[in-house]
């Protein structure tokens, strides 16, 4: 894709799942790419299969780190560590403050080191791992859903702010995807998300779709347009179906 060819690309929360299957068809498609985990073994691991540079570590910090081992360009900038975190209102502080710190705080910090280079030259490409929880939410997870919600926000406001100044955004909302976040949803996420879930290669797939016909949102889950048309023009019947949802779920449990 001529888009991202030869482009200087980071994946955050790269060592598996979504973000290893976006730096592979990052790669693939011939651009540069820096692979970062928490894990640095998982992020030497990845970048190594795909020729790109593992940059371990937090990824609210590795923005300068990552453009110099690009030499001096950042031209795509995937935010996609993230953490499930379940629970509800009462989740300990410490949850909610983490689940704050890397599904949104780590986007905002991102965008703040990025966008002064970015809006100077007139491009750059933001690339945000939302969830469908973002757009609907989920049952059993609070600080998940609140946060991702939050996710969504942001990059709805970095694009009518800097669309016009070459900035793309692009929002990836997908429900299910077979990972290690997946498993860790535990009889919720068996009961909502197991049975559609798809591969992060399918994830991949649709953010390039969306790349080449220049979308804001990308839903690899198709269906999620209609939930998400059903929760704005009918919001009662809406949350009427997923309290059903919340009591069947509760009568498993």
């Amino acid at each position: 894709m001529e888009a991202v060819q030869d482009a200087g690309v980071i994946v955050t929360g790269a060592g598996g799942g979504i973000g290893a299957a976006l730096a592979r068809r990052f790669a693939a498609e011939g651009a540069r790419v820096v692979v970062n985990d928490l894990d640095a073994g998982r992020a030497e691991a990845v970048a190594a299969e795909i020729g790109g540079i593992a940059v371990p570590g937090d990824a609210s910090t590795i923005v300068d780190r990552a453009r110099e081992a690009l030499g001096g360009d950042v031209d795509v900038y995937c935010a996609n560590a993230g953490v499930g975190s379940g629970g509800s209102e009462a989740a300990d502080e410490a949850v909610w403050a983490l689940a704050w710190d890397v599904n949104v705080m780590a986007h905002v910090r991102a965008a703040h080191a990025l966008l002064p280079h970015w809006l100077e030259r007139g491009r750059g490409r933001f690339v945000s791992t939302v969830s469908a929880a973002g757009l609907l939410t989920m049952i059993g997870a609070a600080p998940y859903s609140v946060t991702k919600h939050g996710a969504y926000a942001f990059a709805e406001w970095l694009s009518l702010t800097y669309r016009h100044r070459g900035i793309q955004v692009h929002a990836i909302c997908p429900q299910g995807v077979r990972t290690d976040m997946l498993d860790a949803t535990g009889t919720a996420g068996d009961l909502v998300l197991k049975p559609t879930a798809i591969e992060p290669k399918d994830v991949a797939d649709a953010l390039f779709q969306g790349i080449a016909e220049d979308r804001f949102l990308i839903l690899p889950h198709p269906e999620v347009a209609g939930y998400y048309q059903v929760r704005a023009t009918d919001p009662d019947r809406w949350l009427t179906n997923m309290n059903h949802l919340q009591q069947k779920w509760e009568t498993a449990e």
